[in-house]
């Protein structure tokens, strides 16, 4: 599933660099994730980077976008054609 940032972001942006696939960007309140571009960081890293920054843990699964790793990998080739998970 992809990530979702909650309304207890403090809208610091220490995620938004952090994100591979450039999904999380500034929201009129506070930062929001692309689930379209959100792969939870599958292909890249081991965890999801935005969660691992956040010094208030809003970043948090989305119930509502659920994918399988398989889902995740095959947006991950998708947007980033060429190139081999990690």
């Amino acid at each position: 599933m992809s990530f979702k940032i909650t309304d207890e972001c403090i809208a610091c942006g220490a995620c938004e660099p952090e994100c591979p696939n450039n999904a999380i960007s500034e929201g009129e309140e506070y930062y929001v994730i692309d689930p379209d571009r959100c792969t939870e960081c599958v292909g890249f890293f081991a965890t999801q980077q935005c969660a691992e920054v956040c010094p208030v843990d809003a970043p948090v699964p989305d119930p509502d976008v659920k994918e399988t790793r398989e889902e995740l990998l095959a947006k991950f080739q998708r947007l980033n054609p060429g190139k081999a998970p990690a």
